[in-house]
């Protein structure tokens, strides 16, 4: 028997992961086991009608340098005016993740950029606006969130010729409509164990930050940006070691690949004896590898200090309270009432899935309705992940289940007249299945069906009747086919199921 194959990043490298807890385990080539320590920073710029701190628009997509004012451009004698929308979306945040919205204050962050035309950036620092909050992903593993502070955003450099880096390039371009967009950067414990629950906990904040219209989740137009702190410890370990700032991945697929090469970067340094240093570094997603960028900064090398220009921000328990009334169910909230209303647990894949697509509503509503629950998920999950299937209105969907529950049409016909309800608003189930010449078929005549396709091939029912589980599920698989093809697809699959259990069982 060959040796079973162990499980692989995205570049090959072996990895193993320990199903318990879902940690990223990555094996060294000397054959000791680190595992990941990994916190996220997520920069999501919010969705507000001017910039952080000045009236120019914020809008995504115009023509260089033409989304800014004196503000924007720092120049002398200007003065910062604090957004209130943006404030108000920090703190529906906030309330969004079960955190406590606070009294905050503006500091000035030092550092020089050619995108950042003051020479620093607005940003809060000791103060900030929420801190400890919790975000409960999918699998029911919690991430606890630090903190989120507001702060603006820098511009955008655009490095011409060479690999498009400022390394090699033949100039820079600088474009300041980014310049003062109104940011919230949300900072994570370093709770993420694995890749997979980093692409969840990034996934989900986004889906409340939509939900909550907080930010529009535009990772591909820069709107969303995550840093992932990175490091890896002996398994088993509780220590904290060395870590590495990803800076800037743009994608969910880019952010799992870099965390999957880091912890193997890491664990092979430290297997070798090397020292991982402290430093910022970049994905690079042509050739799968994370690059050395600057070494990281201390706070101490920002000089922050208390903005001198602004005041303390304080929104008051009564406000706050205001803005958490108004929340819209999260999805947390919204996987919890489906697995409710289903009878399935809240990690179960078609629990995940109709939420992720948002067709929650629908299927709730065609379930309250009297519709089999576990035959709407199969719908929902399999059959209306297509154009037009999240708008087909929960009372048409519940009729074809009722249909398809009393026997009046086969699974496979009831997917049939699904597809033609997603076409036709307005068709109703009955109707089609009418128009099909869908009709139950007769007890008898489905027994002779059975019969005669059993008489048909003696050889594959004696070994269905002697078979264990597998061979007797692998050959219920071909006898239904030729039943249904039999049957023109006419036969229930569960009548069709049953039959076949007490013909083995006679």
């Amino acid at each position: 028997m060959s040796a079973p194959t162990m499980p692989t990043d995205s570049l090959g490298n072996v990895i193993t992961v320990a199903e318990s807890d879902d940690v990223l385990v990555v094996e060294a080539s000397d054959g000791s086991r680190w595992e990941l320590v990994c916190g996220l920073e997520v920069h999501a710029e919010l969705a507000t009608a001017t910039k952080m701190f000045s009236g120019a628009p914020n809008h995504f997509g115009d023509e260089p340098n033409t989304n800014i004012d004196p503000v924007t451009l720092g120049l002398p004698g200007t003065l910062p005016v604090v957004n209130q929308q943006a404030v108000e979306l920090a703190a529906r945040f906030g309330c969004a993740v079960e955190a406590s919205v606070q009294r905050s204050v503006f500091s000035r962050k030092n550092y020089f950029y050619p995108d950042m035309p003051k020479n620093f950036q607005i940003s809060q620092y000791d103060q900030p606006i929420v801190v400890d909050g919790r975000l409960e992903l999918p699998s029911g593993h919690v991430v606890g969130i630090e903190r989120a502070h507001l702060e603006e955003d820098t511009g955008k450099s655009t490095h011409v010729g060479g690999a498009g880096r400022i390394k090699g390039a033949d100039h820079s371009l600088v474009d300041y409509n980014r310049a003062g967009v109104p940011l919230l950067e949300i900072v994570s414990r370093p709770h993420v164990r694995s890749a997979e629950q980093a692409r969840q906990y990034v996934a989900e904040l986004r889906s409340i930050l939509v939900a909550c219209e907080i930010s529009d989740g535009k990772m591909e137009e820069g709107s969303m940006r995550v840093d992932a702190n990175i490091s890896v410890r002996r398994e088993g370990s509780d220590e904290l070691r060395t870590r590495c700032e990803i800076k800037n991945v743009n994608s969910l697929r880019s952010l799992v690949r870099a965390i999957e090469h880091e912890a193997r970067r890491q664990a092979e340094l430290h297997a070798s004896g090397g020292t991982v240093t402290q430093e910022t570094r970049h994905w690079d997603e042509s050739d799968g590898r994370t690059h050395t960028m600057r070494s990281k900064e201390e706070a101490d090398d920002y000089r922050y200090f208390p903005e001198p220009d602004l005041v303390p921000i304080d929104l008051g328990a009564e406000r706050v309270a205001q803005i958490a009334a108004a929340l819209p169910l999260l999805p947390a909230q919204r996987r919890r009432r489906l697995a409710e209303v289903t009878g399935e647990p809240v990690t179960a894949e078609a629990v995940v899935v109709t939420v992720e697509r948002g067709q929650d509503d629908q299927a709730v509503a065609a379930i309250e309705l009297g519709a089999d629950a576990g035959r709407v998920l199969v719908h929902v999950v399999q059959n209306l992940a297509v154009d037009g299937g999240a708008e087909l209105e929960p009372a048409r969907l519940a009729e074809l289940v009722e249909l398809e529950t009393s026997g009046d049409l086969t699974a496979t016909q009831a997917k049939q007249v699904l597809a033609e309800l997603v076409a036709d608003p307005s068709a109703t189930a009955a109707g089609v299945a009418k128009a099909k010449g869908f009709e139950a078929m007769d007890t008898g005549a489905l027994e002779a069906i059975v019969d005669g396709v059993i008489a048909a091939n003696p050889a594959e029912w004696e070994q269905f009747r002697a078979g264990d589980d597998k061979a007797r599920k692998k050959l219920s698989g071909f006898f239904t086919g030729q039943i249904m093809k039999a049957s023109k697809g006419q036969a229930d699959g569960r009548a069709v199921a049953q039959l076949l259990a007490a013909r083995s069982a006679g």
